[in-house]
């Protein structure tokens, strides 16, 4: 009986694997708008869906990252400026992108633009802090899939969505989190209603990585705003030596935890936009696979146990 069992899932397995590596024919004909290409992810992706032969439309929100990369790539790659926050930004760069692609459609709309902080414990933040996190990561994502639908939809293409391993778990206070669970279910709920119009919605799930989002100066200076602006009865509620150990955890984990090899996530979007049958999620890093994931299925107290493990308790814990 185990030999069979054995040899089905050993077929099984083979057989995924040659439908997992079918793609594609022909991508020079097909345009691909990603937005966040000034550094990071986006920028990285730009120039390789570019060597690929893509016709890639890159959108920067500053002068600097459309002239940086229009100056260091080929003529099949054309930026332009998008500021996801920004309504009229979104609709004057949806006219540019309509004139580029005509009656062909978008094949592909990658939602690559994010901002990570503040984050922090939660009683430390307040809903502008929030605002300024859920506006790019979950609002300005939304804002611009719902008005490049109908040129994606005309194509039949993919639309590529950045969530996060931290979608599934929080792991800090702050927008990021909270943003990324809501892209998870704005993706799902998408893919579910395109599936049938020939729409394909994939979504990528990063571990830590060294990007812009990461940078631990930026982490910290910003924990250390927050901090400054509580009241002395909530700052005295979590005493000075909890602010120092957090910090040292944020510390730790964007040394220990984030993957330097950005290819690895730009390689999961490519393989969504140029597979015949994409996965619905790529998990990517030895963190979000061998760590979070597991984390996220784990009972809750369990889990809740583990990360208090790792975070420091306040002066006036009961606990």
């Amino acid at each position: 009986m185990w030999v069979y069992l054995l040899t089905a899932v050993f077929l099984l397995a083979i057989g995924w694997l040659i439908r997992d590596r079918q793609k594609i024919q022909d991508v020079r004909d097909k345009c691909v708008l990603i937005t966040g290409c000034d550094t990071g992810f986006g920028n990285l992706l730009a120039k390789h869906l570019d060597r690929k032969g893509f016709r890639v439309l890159a959108g920067c929100l500053t002068q600097k990252g459309v002239d940086t990369l229009q100056r260091s790539n080929s003529s099949r790659l054309k930026a332009v400026l998008l500021d996801v926050t920004d309504y009229s930004s979104i609709q004057k760069a949806a006219d540019w992108v309509q004139a580029e692609v005509g009656e062909k459609g978008l094949w592909g709309l990658v939602n690559n633009a994010g901002r990570a902080i503040p984050i922090g414990p939660t009683e430390w933040m307040k809903m502008e802090d929030y605002y300024k996190v859920l506006n790019v990561n979950l609002l300005g994502l939304m804002e611009v899939t719902l008005t490049f639908l109908p040129l994606v939809k005309k194509a039949r293409g993919r639309v590529v969505n950045m969530a996060s391993i931290m979608g599934r778990i929080a792991f800090a206070g702050g927008g990021y989190c909270l943003s990324k669970c809501g892209v998870e279910s704005f993706s799902d709920s998408l893919r579910r209603d395109m599936h049938y119009f020939g729409v394909r919605v994939c979504i990528i799930e990063p571990g830590f990585f060294k990007t812009a989002l990461t940078n631990i100066e930026c982490i910290e200076n910003d924990l250390q705003r927050l901090w400054d602006r509580l009241t002395p009865e909530v700052r005295e509620s979590y005493g000075q030596k909890y602010f120092e150990k957090y910090v040292k955890v944020q510390r730790f984990s964007m040394h220990a935890l984030c993957g330097s090899d950005l290819s690895k996530v730009t390689n999961c979007i490519e393989h969504a936009l140029t597979a015949r049958h994409p996965r619905t999620r790529y998990a990517v890093g030895w963190d979000a696979k061998l760590f979070w994931i597991p984390l996220s299925y784990m009972p809750t107290i369990l889990g809740d146990f583990m990360l208090a493990v790792l975070l420091p308790k306040p002066s006036q814990s009961v606990h």
